[in-house]
């Protein structure tokens, strides 16, 4: 399973079917839990660890009785770098989870859509990701997840602070909701900022293509709710639903008049982005996705005549990152190698999408 994983780009999120999936990539629902009367991951030696993840990955696989998708487990130590750089790229597991630590694992279903980190800064990270604006069906789907889990497993709760998390910021219901949109033409027209600046005033935070301390590179944006104590789950879905639904019509709308008073400007970028991608020898993960997103602006304008989908843009943003680079090419490579086959890449995928 793991190898079927880590040799495609497909995902749970890269389909491109979901509703609004030219603007929303995906959207992910992820639940923090802790076990009782057990230390939390900043105070746990060896054994204590070691007892988390053997009953979590108990409870998880009784799931499957429960007429679930099994869920494939992994030990985190045992899993090479390169791979957990990949499961990294796809969104399946956090930065911190890659790095190196005792008894930490992964459960992750057949097609990636729910994702399970044991030992990562909580106990327990349950992650849904599907594709398009699709909040309302992964919190249901997180939501049985966590159900089925919790009749096997004694969470840590309060009756006052909810479920008790390492982090003061994840306690109460543990939730975190987010949407990963792309918005060029907000972005070009300077407007993105300011809407980012108000919804800090609405409970929710705009990060970078891979969460926290990231850039937003390619024009890309996940959107969240920073307040998980003192609401109801529906309350932070349907909030972020909301404002969602307003951001996406707020890039409709400029896209239009983008188009119709800055014709040739739109035509201009959107035909140099495809020019360099298929003829650069060389290209870096930034400028890659930044053009990338200029392919994608095109493709959904119909400016761009090219038999390339919303699934084959998302799956090739994935596949140029470093992990699947060198996991296609089967060797450790310096950046400036990365570079060249990134460039490769791209010209070999746009050349065979010409219409």
């Amino acid at each position: 399973m793991i190898e079927k994983i880590v040799s495609s780009p497909a995902s749970g999120w890269t389909g491109g079917e979901g509703p609004h999936g030219d603007i929303v990539i995906s959207s992910r629902i992820r639940l923090a839990r802790n076990l009782d009367k057990l230390p939390m991951p900043p105070f746990q030696n060896e054994t204590s660890s070691y007892a988390v993840l053997e009953r979590v990955k108990k409870a998880a696989e009784s799931l499957e009785l429960e007429g679930w998708d099994r869920l494939h487990f992994y030990r985190m130590d045992e899993l090479p770098s390169l791979q957990k750089q990949i499961l990294l790229e796809k969104h399946l597991i956090s930065r911190e989870h890659a790095e190196n630590r005792p008894n930490k694992g992964l459960l992750v279903s057949e097609n990636e859509s729910v994702s399970i980190m044991i030992n990562e800064e909580d106990h327990i990270r349950i992650q849904v990701i599907l594709t398009g604006l699709q909040l309302e069906e992964a919190w249901e789907k997180a939501d049985k997840v966590d159900d089925l889990l919790e009749s096997r497993l004694e969470y840590a709760f309060d009756e006052e602070r909810g479920y008790l998390t390492c982090c003061p910021t994840n306690a109460g219901t543990g939730l975190r909701a987010s949407v990963m949109v792309h918005l060029p033409a907000l972005t070009a027209t300077r407007q993105a900022s300011r809407i980012f600046s108000a919804l800090g005033q609405l409970g929710l935070v705009v990060r970078g293509l891979y969460g926290e301390g990231t850039e937003a590179t390619g024009y890309i944006f996940q959107v969240s709710n920073q307040i998980t104590l003192g609401q109801k789950e529906s309350e932070i879905i349907q909030n972020l639903a909301s404002v969602t639904r307003q951001i996406i019509e707020k890039e409709e709308e400029t896209r239009k008049i983008l188009l119709k008073e800055t014709p040739l400007q739109v035509e201009d970028r959107v035909g140099r982005a495809y020019g360099i991608l298929t003829n650069a020898a060389t290209l870096s993960s930034q400028e890659a996705l930044n053009l990338l997103s200029d392919i994608r602006l095109g493709v959904s304008l119909g400016l761009l005549k090219i038999n390339l989908g919303i699934r084959e843009l998302n799956e090739l943003m994935v596949s140029s990152q470093p992990g699947f680079l060198q996991s296609f090419t089967g060797k450790d490579m310096e950046a400036a190698e990365r570079d060249a086959a990134r460039a490769k890449l791209f010209k070999e995928k746009l050349n065979k999408k010409r219409g």
